[in-house]
């Protein structure tokens, strides 16, 4: 299934996307996810719409969004550093989410603001302690976009990435969820800034599979439904300005395109 998060005459509601001929839409309301006590599934009588017509919101509300840093290798070689031995964590703050179309702010503190294309994991079922044989699927709702918005120069700096990567604005994702594409066999993901592609690279790629990055974030910490992990980035990372557009596009769920302002 596919799934978008739209607003509404009644405020935000979920909604099931399906293609008809090469067209996505709005097919029928959905019941609100339990992470999401914010929406109550509208009660009158909907009519179908086409997805580029919704405004669409960020298609997750979650508890925290953990992070996967240098898990593709030429990624982590264009900054000087090298291969992790186990995955590199980090937590974006759940204020920095913004949807499709909603603006990047670039902080007047940073001198240099990068975009980050990534394939992020929504959780679907709670899971602590995934066992080294345990088939990690089941606890998949789906994936999604993320662009994991960096303050390089604050990064570099600080020493850390909390602020780096946790202003207001610096977690665009969606357009949507979907369980219909399969990582393990690859799947493409392309970052363009003002129509010019910077980023391009395959899931097949990264370092730590989904499977792996999920036993070692949850020998940490419990993963609620609605928690993102963003996977990793490729190579090309570059810096953005204000009346920049910024475009993520994974195949099988479509383009998160954001404008950045000052």
């Amino acid at each position: 299934m596919k799934y978008c998060r739209f607003q509404t005459s009644n405020g935000p509601q979920y909604g099931e996307v399906v293609d008809r001929a090469g067209v996505s839409w709005i097919e029928r309301l959905l019941p609100p996810f339990p992470e999401d006590p914010w929406v109550k599934l509208s009660a009158d009588a909907f009519q179908p719409v086409p997805v580029a017509s919704a405004r669409l919101l960020a298609p997750v509300v979650p508890s925290k969004i953990v992070c996967i840093g240098r898990n593709y290798r030429e990624h982590a070689a264009e900054l000087g550093n090298e291969v992790p031995k186990e995955p590199l964590l980090f937590l974006k703050a759940p204020s920095s989410v913004i949807g499709p179309g909603d603006a990047i702010r670039i902080p007047a503190i940073s001198q240099r603001v990068d975009f980050e294309g990534e394939l992020a994991v929504v959780i679907g079922e709670r899971i602590s302690r995934l066992g080294p044989d345990e088939d990690p699927l089941p606890y998949i709702r789906g994936y999604t976009i993320v662009n994991d918005v960096t303050a390089r120069d604050l990064q570099k700096s600080d020493g850390q990435w909390s602020r780096a990567k946790g202003f207001d604005t610096f977690c665009p994702m969606g357009p949507i969820v979907t369980d219909e594409i399969d990582p393990a066999a690859g799947i493409g993901l392309e970052t363009r800034l003002n129509g010019v592609a910077k980023q391009q690279g395959t899931t097949r790629d990264l370092i730590f599979d989904i499977g792996a990055l999920l036993r070692h974030i949850t020998a940490a910490m419990t993963l609620l439904p609605g928690d993102v992990i963003p996977t990793g980035t490729p190579a090309g990372v570059a810096p953005m300005k204000a009346g920049d557009v910024v475009e993520v596009s994974i195949e099988g769920i479509g383009a998160l395109t954001n404008p950045i302002v000052a």
